[in-house]
């Protein structure tokens, strides 16, 4: 069955939880969010094939990256969910890797950009403000839970310090797939004039 019936009053729940928590509370908006980024980046992932770009010196194309960004993201839903999992070093060194190679494509980035150069640059341009978004309510909730705090408080969850440097490196990676995903296509990116 698709529906349960037990949201109606807008409470949830959370992974080995038995209170049920708001769905205005600080997890459920930063689970709801990591949702939404992640189902965005199914977007990005569908039109990255059909572009068939990717990062040459890694052999790794524009849609398996994303595809791995998604799967990071279903670990990082399960920890903000209260399971045991965790965002490891290794992950945030892999994109930290691809960013690199990205910015050894690209011309020095010296300025900002204005979105829709290209369909594809500005899906991940999108997905970048929703992963920035996504981040700070993983900061909201990594604030209200300092290590000393009371474990039975609704928000109360251990974040990883490194689950809150990969949702940094995040937007990066996806700024950084915009921009080189317009630099594929031959396209000059417009600049703002502040005029």
């Amino acid at each position: 069955m698709l529906y349960t019936r037990k949201g109606d009053q807008g409470t949830t729940k959370t992974f080995g939880c038995d209170q049920r928590i708001s769905k205005s509370s600080n997890i459920a908006e930063t689970l709801g969010t990591l949702d939404e980024t992640n189902s965005y980046l199914g977007i990005c992932k569908s039109k990255s094939k059909e572009s068939g770009f990717g990062v040459e010196k890694l052999g790794l194309s524009f849609d398996e990256i994303v595809h791995t960004i998604q799967k990071n993201l279903f670990i990082i839903q399960a920890e903000f969910a209260g399971a045991d999992k965790t965002i490891s070093e290794e992950k945030v060194k892999e994109v930290e890797k691809i960013i690199d190679e990205i910015e050894k494509e690209l011309p020095p980035i010296k300025t900002f950009f204005i979105a829709g150069a290209t369909e594809l640059g500005a899906h991940f341009d999108f997905a970048r403000t929703l992963a920035r978004r996504a981040e700070r309510r993983a900061v909201g909730v990594k604030e209200a839970n300092p290590p000393s705090a009371d474990a039975q408080r609704e928000d109360s969850i251990k974040i990883g310090d490194e689950t809150m440097k990969y949702l940094n490196r995040l937007s990066s990676l996806l700024y950084a797939l915009a921009r080189l995903s317009n630099h594929k296509s031959g396209i000059n990116e417009d600049v703002p004039d502040y005029k």
